[in-house]
């Protein structure tokens, strides 16, 4: 049976528009401390980490004089970057996983396959601008630039719900859910969740 190590990484980017530091360990207890800049994505960061089960320290320092879309992506690429260093070969892990997350009249879904094979499918509508200080339609643009980079088919609906913040923070939830299923290891199953001997 395998001695499976515990898994982390540590990831920074720096452009000439933000400068990025994110630190993920997979199988440590849930433990976050998250500053962008931008409150509202700490927000969905910190319970993003709760409910995923992650240890997540996120720090971005960006041009926010501008607006929010440089931080909030370069965020989002860090962070699928770190998941994909931290899986390293993937040995053991379930792969698959998804969940449903109701915030009151709001329902998201999140299906998840870390396969290495980039498909993002994002859908979910807001009718305001801005949730705090966080664009609204930098929602759907961080779960494609973490997909990305994080080399996984993501797809992520809103089934119906009328709050905004409610919407965001049902499908942040749900992507932590479905992510904590994904990579949960199972020393009894095949080292390689695939046919093709690889991920």
């Amino acid at each position: 049976m395998p001695d499976f190590e515990p898994r982390a990484a540590t990831v920074e980017r720096t452009t000439a528009e933000t400068s990025v530091s994110v630190h993920l360990a997979l199988d440590a207890p849930a433990d976050y401390e998250n500053d962008t800049g931008v409150g509202f994505l700490d927000h969905m960061l910190d319970l993003f980490a709760k409910h995923g089960g992650f240890a997540l320290r996120v720090q971005c320092d960006g041009d926010l004089h501008v607006d929010d879309h440089h931080t909030v992506e370069d965020v989002a690429i860090t962070l699928g970057q770190a998941f994909a260093e931290a899986l390293g070969d993937k040995a053991y892990i379930t792969r698959y996983g998804h969940a449903y997350v109701p915030m009151d009249e709001t329902l998201a879904r999140a299906v998840v396959d870390l396969s290495g094979r980039v498909h993002p499918h994002i859908d979910a509508s807001f009718d305001r601008e801005r949730v705090g200080d966080l664009s609204t339609e930098m929602v759907a643009h961080f779960w494609r630039s973490f997909a990305e980079h994080g080399r996984c088919n993501l797809h992520v609906t809103v089934l119906y719900g009328r709050n905004a913040h409610h919407k965001i923070e049902a499908m942040f939830k749900a992507v932590a859910r479905a992510l904590r299923t994904a990579v949960r290891r199972d020393a009894e199953q095949d080292a390689v969740a695939s046919t093709k001997g690889t991920l």
